[in-house]
C-alpha cells in the first residue's frame, strides 16, 4: 500500500474492516483473526462500542462514501497485519473511526 491508497484498492475484507471502523467510531474489536494479512470475519470478532455523553455519537461521515483516500494509521494497520501473515488481534482500538492501537499476543519461542 502507497500514502495514495484509497477504500477501493482494498480487499473485499479490508474494506468490511475499514467499515467497521467507521460505524464503530470510538470503542475496539476485539478477537479479529487474519490470515495471510487479510482479516477474516469468521469467527466473528466482539465489538465493545463506546458512548461519549454530550458528543456524537453516530457513524463516521466517511461511512456513507463508496471511496476516499486512506489515512496514514489505516494503512499501516494493514501494512502491521500483512507483516505478521496470521494471527488473532487481541484488541484493536479505535478513536474517530481509525485504527488507534492494535495489542497481539505473541510466544516468545
Amino acid at each position: 500500500m502507497t500514502p495514495e491508497t484509497r477504500k477501493t484498492d482494498l480487499t473485499a475484507n479490508q474494506g468490511q474492516l475499514v467499515a467497521k471502523m467507521q460505524w464503530l467510531n470510538f470503542g475496539h474489536i476485539d478477537g479479529l483473526h487474519f490470515l495471510n494479512g487479510d482479516p477474516l470475519f469468521e469467527p466473528p470478532p466482539r465489538i465493545i462500542r463506546e458512548f461519549k455523553f454530550v458528543r456524537e455519537n453516530g457513524s463516521r461521515p466517511e461511512a456513507a462514501k463508496a471511496d476516499f483516500a486512506l489515512k496514514a494509521e489505516v494503512i499501516d494497520l494493514f501494512a502491521q497485519l500483512e507483516a505478521l501473515g496470521n494471527g488473532v488481534v487481541t484488541r484493536l482500538e479505535v478513536k474517530h473511526g481509525i485504527p488507534f492501537r492494535m495489542i497481539i499476543e505473541e510466544d516468545l519461542a
